[in-house]
Order: C-alpha cells, then structure tokens, then sequence
C-alpha cells in the first residue's frame, strides 16, 4: 500500500505548534487531568494513582466499552471495538472491508483517510461533492445514480468536518435503506455526535438503524479529550467487528492504560463534558455572525448546524492558501486553506470550540480591517 502524504495534517504539523492563535482546530477545548479526575473525587486520585501499567484488553476494557454502549441505543458492550484514536479505526476498517477493484462513494470534502486509505488499496473512489450554493447539502440523487454492481462502501460523516453540515434523519433514512437494499456498507464518521445546536435536529447513530453501518466515535472532539487518543467503533456487523479486531493485532494491539481509565470517568460525565463544550461552541459562534454579518461583502457564510467548524470562503480576488499564510505571518492567526482538503481555493476551515476564539476573531478582524 503507498499512502500519499496526508496535506492537512502536513500543514498542522508546520503551523499548529508554532502559531499563537489557533483559529481553526477541529476539537473542543480539553480539561486537565485533574479536572476529570475531580469528577469523581478523591477515590478517582487514589485509583489512578494504583493503576497497573500492563497490557489491556484488545477489544477495550469492558467498564469503557459498557460506557460506550450507553451512547447508542441498541449498541452492546460486544459490539464495540476501542481503538488508538479514530484515524485507527478507519484505517482498520478500510483494510478489511475493501478490496482492490471494489468502489466506494465518499461524502466530499472530508478528512483525507476517508478517501486516501480506499485509493491506496486500489478503490475506486467516487466522490459525493457538496456545494456551497446548496448550503452544503449532499444530492441523494447524485448518491443513488453512482452506486455501481461493485459499490461495497459508502463513507459519510454527519456533523459533517469542515462545513458543520447535519444529515436530516429523512435524508439519513433514505441512505441507509438504499444501502440495505444493495447489501452496501455503510462507514459513517460521528465524532462530531452530541454537539448539535438544536437537541432536536439531532440523527440516530447509523450503526442504530442499519445492521451493516459502522459508526465512528473518538473523545477528542465532543468531549474535548484528544490526548487520550480513545476512539472506537459501534457496529451491529459481527463479521466486520471481529475482522476489525482482528486486524488490530498488526497496528496497537491494545490501548493506553492511562487513557482508557480516564476515557471511562470522562464518559460517566459525557453529558456534563459535551454541555460545557456545546455552550463554548454556541456562543462563539454568536461572535462568528457578528463577524461573518460585517463583513458579508468580504466573506461567504453558511451558518452549520452541529460542531465546532464551519467553511467559510473568500470573494476576492486571492488564493485562499496566499490569505491563510499572509494571515500567520502578519497576525499569528490559523486557518485551514479548503485546498488541503484538494476541495477549494477559496473556503477556508474555521474552528470555534476553544474558549479563547475571540482573542483568536479579534487578531482576524485587525488583519481584515488593516489588510482587505
């Protein structure tokens, strides 16, 4: 397998750590250790202290699994594979689901494993491409017109990264039976699961109503806990599970000790973590349409409906990629050019679920106001 050199996390691994003001991060903002071990006080301190650091178990241990479960509603502890991060699961997933020769159809623009993993196997890869002009709604008759005799995956996420678009359930229903009907997979990126602006817009997990849909979770983005680096799958497919777990073996084998006990507190509180993230995320985002509402004559803005990221583009006359770097070295400001998603010289990413976006929006109003 010959993986191309994945552009986005390229870009971060030059800007992020270096860059003062990070205006595009995909995650929510974190907690200390303290803070998540003080959910449960003082016998949390003791236990985590008396950890033992041997192996754990490969599928997850069973109390995180149980906690997992809990987030979906006909999900088993069995059903659910914890994984080092999410990046590992998809990869899992496309090497044991997906064949040279075989097709997939992916929701486009989307983080590049989501395609490049499929590519590098020898897929051929379709892409299902949102557009701005239609408020980034997927075309299910595009969906439907593509799907081929040797179709074997549809790749989705919903709350969608980088636009911040949420698949109605209607929407979602009628995907999930168009795959039944041709016995297609369905692998379908949640992480961005919990955080949507309106409780009632929100979709059952795909894993829930489709028995060949594989759900994806993570702890870095609802619940802000990226370091810990737990993710995991949800899937009803016990042939895709144990395949999955399986082909485990050859990457971590099993997870962090540390990360899966602190990944199970955390997730005891998941509505207490993901509330105090979705309040940050509301009222940036309050800031971004007082902003985006200015300066409409600079600026395109499709309001999203669920995470912490929208995609906003440029109607000057530039290069995203040349505002983005001219952006950094006058102001210290991060953007993610639409064009390390190979999507769009013009949209950029923006990310709103860290506490300190307005220092970051007040550093871009200077540059706007200075500069365009």
């Amino acid at each position: 397998m010959k993986l191309q050199d994945f552009k986005l996390e390229r870009f971060f691994a030059k800007y992020e750590f270096k860059t003062p003001y990070l205006l595009c991060c995909s995650d929510c903002e974190s907690f200390s250790v303290q803070e998540i071990l003080e959910l449960e006080g003082e016998k949390s301190f003791t236990e985590f202290h008396n950890l033992w650091l041997g192996y754990t178990e490969s599928t997850g241990s069973p109390e995180l699994q149980k906690h997992i479960a809990m987030q979906y509603k006909h999900i088993k502890e069995s059903n659910v594979l914890v994984t080092s991060g999410a990046e590992e699961a998809i990869f899992i997933f496309m090497n044991i689901a997906l064949q040279q020769g075989d097709h997939v159809i992916v929701q486009y623009p989307c983080y590049q494993s989501l395609f490049e993993v499929a590519r590098a196997i020898g897929c051929e890869v379709t892409k299902w491409e949102m557009k701005e002009e239609n408020n980034w709604e997927p075309d299910m008759d595009f969906l439907d017109a593509n799907i081929k005799d040797n179709t074997r995956a549809i790749i989705i996420n919903s709350p969608h990264n980088p636009t911040g678009y949420l698949i109605p359930q209607e929407q979602m229903e009628h995907m999930l039976n168009l795959a039944g009907s041709r016995d297609i997979l369905v692998f379908s990126d949640e992480v961005y699961r919990l955080l949507e602006y309106n409780e009632g817009d929100r979709v059952d997990a795909a894993c829930d109503m489709y028995e060949n849909a594989v759900s994806l979770g993570v702890m870095s983005k609802t619940y802000g806990l990226a370091g810990l680096r737990i993710g995991w799958i949800a899937t009803r497919n016990i042939d895709i599970y144990k395949k999955m777990a399986a082909f485990k073996d050859y990457t971590s084998i099993c997870n962090s000790a540390p990360s899966e006990f602190l990944a199970t507190l955390a997730l005891k509180h998941r509505d207490y973590l993901a509330r105090r993230n979705l309040n940050i995320i509301k009222d940036n985002l309050n800031l971004l349409d007082g902003f985006f509402s200015e300066f409409a004559h600079l600026f395109s803005w499709q309001r999203p409906k669920a995470g912490p990221l929208a995609f906003p583009g440029i109607k000057w006359n530039q290069d995203v990629e040349d505002f983005c770097i001219d952006l950094i070295t006058s102001k210290g400001v991060l953007l993610l050019p639409g064009n390390y998603y190979d999507f769009s010289n013009k949209n950029f990413r923006i990310g709103y679920g860290r506490k300190n976006m307005s220092e970051c929006l007040e550093k871009l109003v200077e540059y706007v106001r200075e500069k365009i």
